[in-house]
């Protein structure tokens, strides 16, 4: 899996104009190749440009979807389109918040799923299954259900993140914007402004205290949420450096200035009282709920899953909005526009399924303009797939500050993805969760985050990314 190519990487988020996304260059295969040791006995129906992939007439298909975000039911909406291509087949959609806890074991006793999201906080290490997943770079050359090569229909560098030790092991569907929530009704109404700067963030802490409401608000399975805006942060104000020295787990990563100056301003927002007590003992969606129902809390770091996430539990007319996060200083090395964005929902097909054809041919059918197009709209996201987002975002005020945020940046966007390929978010929860508590200090943040970036370096049996 590979970070370099700093400006292919931007580009691909570079595609807003006059507030609608538009098309942009082909995104790039990984090479070809299949899984030499997968067991492969090739397909079980007749190959077609219908058929890419032999699936067996009436073969049902077993798929294990992460209910997060973004739910099942996108996954589910290709059910019917299967069936009717392949005789009636059955996909069945089973829907898990475990998935490193339910998956491994069925990857060691070889009867893993056809498909799988495998996202959330218990999301496997990719490291430690890629290479008992199959390469879907035939995927990606493969016709969609509308007849257009998969490939051409991707925004460019889509298809980075999930090649892994010279083979496309994941594809990522949900283009993924990061940055800060509020309710735009609420900053308007107090004269508020989403914080350029981690002292703009402390003054706001302030004020919003005089209001009777918290800064920022946690939920003990989403701590890390605040991991991923620290690191965010660090990079906008250290610039590519911080990036690679993260990505490759670098002995002094974590003792970076940029990184360490955030933690410390982090770490006085903590003692000054802006983060809403109690997060350690707080079910994630709950504490989602004192900020987007009750209010409580004024900002909230995440991805854009959020507005789906919490559609059912926010406030009236709260007019959810997205904001880069904030550097440090003002003389950060990215601009104030700048913010991490990537692709995300990565699914995989393992090797060892009974009904791998069914797998890819699944993902085949979402990646059409009408599966495409369906998740955009009822999800309030975009998918990796090109032109599916209207002018008018759906009237969704988070989608439409999504492409506005899309528009502002340009090329200054960035990402980072050791979490998902080492797996670290879940021990990541432990040790913010201490954090954000006041029960462990920039120090003993800092020491936790560097010993399971070193113990994982010198572990030999562990193949590295090279990030550049």
């Amino acid at each position: 899996m590979s970070e370099s190519t700093t400006l292919q990487r931007r580009r691909f988020l570079g595609l807003v104009l006059a507030g609608t996304l538009v098309p942009a260059a082909t995104a790039a295969c990984a090479a070809s190749g299949g899984n030499e040791d997968s067991g492969d006995s090739g397909p079980t129906g007749e190959v077609s440009e219908q058929n890419p992939f032999g699936v067996a007439k009436g073969a049902a298909v077993d798929a294990v979807i992460f209910d997060g975000g973004y739910g099942t039911d996108y996954v589910s909406f290709a059910a019917a389109k299967y069936a009717d291509l392949h005789d009636g087949g059955k996909l069945t959609v089973s829907p898990s918040t475990q998935i490193a806890q339910e998956l491994q074991p069925r990857f060691v006793g070889g009867n893993p799923p056809d498909l799988l999201d495998n996202s959330g906080a218990n999301a496997i290490g990719l490291a430690t299954i890629a290479a008992q997943l199959e390469d879907l770079t035939p995927l990606t050359k493969a016709k969609n259900t509308d007849g257009d090569v998969i490939a051409d229909t991707l925004y460019p560098g889509m298809l980075d993140d999930g090649t892994y030790d010279g083979r496309l092991v994941q594809l990522n569907y949900v283009l993924t914007v990061y940055g800060l929530w509020y309710s735009k009704s609420l900053f308007d109404a107090n004269g508020w402004k989403a914080p350029a700067t981690w002292d703009d963030a402390l003054a706001l802490g302030a004020s919003a205290k005089e209001k009777g409401k918290y800064l920022f608000c946690w939920g003990k399975e989403a701590a890390s949420y605040y991991l991923t805006l620290a690191v965010d942060s660090a990079i906008k104000e250290g610039g590519d450096e911080v990036r690679v020295a993260l990505g490759n787990l670098d002995a002094n990563a974590w003792s970076h200035p940029a990184v360490q100056a955030v933690f410390g301003k982090m770490s006085e927002a903590v003692k000054a009282g802006y983060f809403r007590p109690g997060g350690a003992g707080t079910q994630f969606t709950a504490a989602q709920a004192q900020w987007s129902q009750a209010q409580e809390a004024i900002l909230y770091p995440s991805g854009s899953w959020i507005e789906n996430e919490m559609k059912s539990q926010t406030a009236a007319d709260f007019q959810m909005t997205g904001a880069p996060p904030p550097s440090v200083t003002s003389g950060a090395a990215m601009p104030a526009t700048a913010f991490h964005a990537s692709a995300g929902e990565p699914f995989v097909v393992p090797s060892k399924g009974k009904n791998k054809a069914g797998g890819m041919e699944v993902l085949r059918i979402m990646l059409s303009k009408e599966a495409a197009t369906n998740f955009a709209k009822t999800k309030l996201s975009s998918t990796v797939v090109k032109d599916t987002v209207p002018e008018d975002a759906f009237g969704s005020t988070a989608l439409a500050s999504q492409i506005a945020m899309l528009n502002a940046a340009g090329e200054d966007t960035y990402t980072f993805n050791f979490n998902d390929v080492y797996g670290f978010t879940s021990q990541n929860n432990v040790l913010w969760n201490g954090f954000l508590s006041g029960q462990l200090d920039v120090a003993g943040l800092t020491s936790g985050l560097q010993q399971q970036f070193d113990q994982t370096r010198e572990d030999s049996s562990i193949v590295k990314v090279k990030v550049s």
